[in-house]
């Protein structure tokens, strides 16, 4: 249970972080540079989910993956069930997790020279040669950032992944629920283990981040 209960917590922070790098390039590049009177009401919507409790956007989540609201009808005739299920929990943590992968992203997005992206336009590399060979190699740390960020944000989450998918072993139960259920039966020990395992993974994570950022100013 200890060890399918893990598989399950990275497996989700996995396809999480997998999925929102290109949704956090995508967004994180129109943040920084587009001028639409839109983008204060977008930069709006990615923040959110730093300052509204996890179990209120689960909640609502929920209610939209039921089969009895609108979207989770089109979902049930298509043979998709998102409720109670990993690919819902999935969902749910890239939405609750979208502001830590975009703004590192979009902040090293706003740091390129201006007169960096110019020149590569003036040598005839399109916009999107530009992003790739120019500006994506100059933001690494900011990538980088963003990866770890989310990777580790994910691996503990708690309220969304339990309001959208419940707590079923080796589908959805992860440890950040795993430990609320020991401690709730007075099993400290084995709450102790899921709990060191957090805090030793996201401790090497933030580790090898600092390292990594520190070597790249020296």
């Amino acid at each position: 249970m200890f060890y399918e209960t893990l598989f399950v917590t990275f497996k989700l922070a996995f396809v999480t972080t997998f999925i929102l790098l290109f949704i956090g390039i995508g967004l994180g590049y129109f943040l920084a540079f587009s001028k639409s009177r839109l983008k204060p009401i977008l930069e709006a919507i990615v923040a959110l989910p730093l300052i509204l409790p996890p179990s209120v956007l689960g909640f609502y989540l929920l209610l939209l993956f039921n089969p009895n609201s609108w979207f989770g009808a089109i979902l049930d005739k298509i043979n998709i069930h998102l409720a109670f299920s990993f690919e819902g929990v999935v969902l749910g943590s890239i939405i609750y997790s979208l502001p830590f992968m975009v703004q590192p992203i979009q902040n090293g997005f706003s740091a390129i020279p201006k007169s960096l992206i110019f020149a590569s336009y003036t040598l005839g590399k399109s916009k999107f040669e530009t992003l790739i060979k120019v500006i994506l190699p100059n933001i690494w740390d900011s990538i980088l950032t963003a990866v770890v960020i989310t990777f580790s944000h994910t691996i503990g989450e708690f309220g969304v992944v339990l309001m959208v998918g419940g707590n079923i072993p080796g589908v959805t139960k992860v440890a950040s629920i795993a430990i609320y259920d020991e401690v709730e039966a007075l099993n400290y020990d084995l709450a102790n283990q899921y709990a060191l395992t957090l805090f030793v993974i996201s401790f090497f994570l933030l580790l090898i981040l600092y390292f990594v950022k520190n070597r790249n100013q020296e």
